[in-house]
C-alpha cells in the first residue's frame, strides 16, 4: 500500500468512525482527498470543549490566518457529532485519535470505579513510572489503560520508528493519549509553584535539550499578566454581560469581570495554575508546540512526522465562566490568533503544502443552567449523592441492610456484585429494578441495565451512543441518562458528558497537503 493511499484511508476512518455515521452516506475520496504527494508533517489540533457553533458565533472576531484560514482554504464538516457517552476529554482524545469508541478503546471517562481496587483510577495515572521534570506526582503517567493504536502510532511502524510523534497538551491526558503508547515523547504543564513542561520516564529518563531550554527561559512567568479583552468589550455582542450570577471566577477577586490581575491572584489560585484558567494558557501551548517543532525537527525529512496539540485552557474558561460568558469570547478570538503563529510557523519550517493539519474538539458543553432557568428554558441539576443514596434506601428496604452501592459516578451505578452473589440473587434482576427504580425519581430521561447493553443491539438514539461508550470491564450496571440541561455540577460555570448535541456535536476542519478546498453540507452527513 503506498502512503498516499495510507492517508486517504486515515481520513477516511477518522471520519467515518469517529464522526456521528449515518448508513445511507458513502464518502467518495475524491471529494475531499488529492495526493499530490505524503505529508512531511501531520498536525492534530483539539480544542477542549470547543461547541460547533464557536465557528459561526465569533466568525467575524477572527483574522485571517487562523480558524477563517483552516475553513476557507479547507474542508470544513458542519455536521460532525460523537456518536457515543460520556463526551468527557479522555474518551474524546482518545476516540479521535484511535478512530474507535470507549468500548473498544477502553477510556470511558477521564476516571473511573475500578471494582478490584475499589476505588476510582484516573485514565493516564500509572505508578510504574516516575516524573521527569518534576518531583510532583503530576508526572507519574502513562497510556497503559488505552487498550488500542493511535494514528500516530500506526505512522510509527508504517516508517519503521523513522517518523516521530509527539504529544503537547497543559492537561497530562489531552498529550499522552493522542500520542500513543509509540511517541517519541508527550509533554504536559505543572503549575503550582514551578510553571514547567514535564513528561514521564515511560517516555524517556530525561528531557530533551530544546524543552530543558525552554522551561529555563520561564515563559510562563511572562503570563502572570493583566488578563483584559484583547478589543473594546462593547464589540463583545456574541456573548452576555461581563458581571453575571452563572460565572465562577478566581479567589482573590469580589467579580467574575475583566480585567483580572493573574500576577495578584495566582497565589490564592494555584500559582502557576491560573494560567491554566486563561486563554494565555494558549498562548503558552503554542510557544511550546513551536519549540517543539524547531526542537524535534518536525516534517524536515520523508518520513511522516505526527505533532498532537491539544488546548486545554478552553475547556477550563467554560467549566469557570460559561458558554455565555465574554471571558470565552476573548478566550476564542485570543486562540485564533495563537493558530495564526502556530500555521505561520509550519508555513516557514516544513513548507506551504508539506503538511496536513486537522482541528477538531473532544465534546462541547451546556449553557450554565441556571442561565437557562432566567430566561425559563428547562434546565437545572441533578444530585449524584442523592441518587445514591436513594438506590441504597430501596436496596436495602427490599432486600435487607448491606453496602448495596459501591459507586456511583459519570452517571452510572456499581452494585456491590459481591453481596449480591453472596446473598445468592440474581445480578440481572438487580440490575433491572434499579434501572427501574430511578425512573421514578425527577428529571431522568432513561435508563439502562449492563445486560441491556450486552444482550442487545442499538443502532439510532441515546442508547446507541451509550452502547458506544460501554465497556464491559470497566463500566457499570446502571447507567442513567438525566434530562437535556440538567447536570450533575455546581451552579455556576458550565460541564459537558451528555450524549445531547450541545455536548456530541463539535468542528472538523481539514487543511493543507491532499485536502479540496470545500464545506460540507449539513444534508451530506446526518446524524
Amino acid at each position: 500500500m503506498n502512503y498516499s493511499r495510507f492517508l486517504s484511508i486515515f481520513f477516511f476512518l477518522l471520519m467515518s468512525v469517529f464522526l456521528a455515521r449515518s448508513k445511507n452516506i458513502s464518502f467518495d475520496f475524491n471529494t475531499y482527498y488529492t495526493p499530490p504527494h505524503k505529508p512531511r508533517l501531520v498536525v492534530g489540533i483539539v480544542v477542549d470543549q470547543m461547541r460547533y457553533d464557536y465557528l459561526t458565533r465569533y466568525a467575524n472576531r477572527f483574522g485571517d490566518g487562523g480558524f477563517s484560514r483552516l475553513m476557507n482554504e479547507g474542508y470544513n464538516f458542519k455536521n460532525n457529532n460523537f456518536d457515543y457517552i460520556p463526551t468527557y476529554t479522555a474518551p474524546g482524545h482518545a476516540t479521535i485519535y484511535t478512530g474507535t469508541s470507549p468500548k473498544y478503546h477502553g477510556i470511558i471517562a477521564n476516571d473511573w470505579y475500578d471494582r478490584e481496587k475499589g476505588g476510582m483510577i484516573y485514565c493516564v495515572d500509572d505508578d510504574q513510572y516516575n516524573a521527569v521534570g518534576t518531583l510532583r506526582s503530576e508526572g507519574r503517567k502513562s497510556p497503559f489503560r488505552m487498550d488500542v493504536t493511535t494514528f500516530a502510532d500506526q505512522n510509527r511502524l508504517h516508517t519503521q520508528f523513522r517518523g516521530k510523534s509527539i504529544g503537547i497538551a497543559i492537561k497530562d491526558r489531552g498529550a499522552i493519549l493522542p500520542a500513543g503508547p509509540t511517541a517519541n515523547g508527550a509533554y504536559w504543564f505543572v503549575g503550582a509553584t514551578e510553571g514547567q513542561w514535564v513528561t514521564s520516564d515511560f517516555y524517556m529518563e530525561t528531557l530533551p535539550d530544546w524543552v530543558d531550554k525552554f522551561n529555563r527561559e520561564n515563559h510562563a512567568n511572562d503570563y502572570l499578566k493583566v488578563w483584559d479583552t484583547k478589543e473594546r468589550i462593547e464589540t463583545y455582542i456574541q456573548s452576555g454581560p461581563d458581571l453575571t450570577d452563572f460565572e465562577s471566577g478566581f479567589k482573590g477577586k469580589e467579580t467574575p469581570t475583566f480585567p483580572y490581575d493573574l500576577k495578584k491572584l495566582a497565589p490564592y489560585n494555584g500559582n502557576f495554575d491560573i494560567i491554566k484558567n486563561t486563554p494565555f494558557g494558549n498562548s503558552l501551548t503554542t510557544d511550546f508546540a513551536i519549540a517543539a517543532i524547531y526542537g524535534e525537527s518536525l516534517g524536515l525529512d520523508d518520513d511522516t512526522d505526527v505533532l498532537t496539540v491539544s488546548y486545554s485552557s478552553t475547556d477550563y474558561v467554560g467549566h469557570n465562566f460559561g458558554v455565555n460568558a465574554v471571558e470565552t469570547e476573548d478566550t476564542y478570538i485570543r486562540l485564533d490568533h495563537d493558530l495564526d503563529r502556530l500555521l505561520e510557523t509550519l508555513d516557514e519550517v516544513v513548507g506551504e503544502g508539506f503538511y496536513t493539519v486537522f482541528l477538531t474538539a473532544d465534546h462541547g458543553a451546556v449553557q450554565v443552567p441556571n442561565y437557562l432557568k432566567s430566561v425559563k428554558i428547562p434546565s437545572g441539576y441533578i444530585d449524584n449523592n442523592s441518587i445514591k443514596s436513594s438506590i441504597s434506601d430501596f436496596l436495602i428496604e427490599r432486600y435487607g441492610d448491606g453496602v448495596w452501592v459501591e459507586n456511583m459516578s459519570n452517571y452510572q451505578v456499581f452494585l456491590n456484585r459481591g453481596l449480591i452473589s453472596e446473598m445468592a440473587l440474581d445480578l440481572r434482576i438487580i440490575q433491572r429494578e434499579v434501572a427501574d427504580f430511578v425512573q421514578t425519581l425527577g428529571h431522568i430521561l432513561e435508563t439502562y441495565t449492563a445486560d441491556d447493553m450486552l444482550t442487545n443491539y442499538y443502532d439510532i438514539g441515546v442508547a446507541h451512543k451509550l452502547q458506544n461508550g460501554f465497556n464491559q470491564s470497566r463500566s457499570g450496571d446502571v447507567i442513567i441518562v438525566v434530562d437535556p440541561s440538567f447536570i450533575s455540577y455546581k451552579m455556576t460555570g458550565t460541564t459537558h458528558g451528555s450524549g445531547f448535541q450541545y455536548d456530541t456535536h463539535v468542528p472538523l476542519l481539514f487543511f493543507g497537503n491532499g485536502i479540496k478546498t470545500r464545506k460540507q453540507l449539513p444534508s451530506e452527513l446526518n446524524c
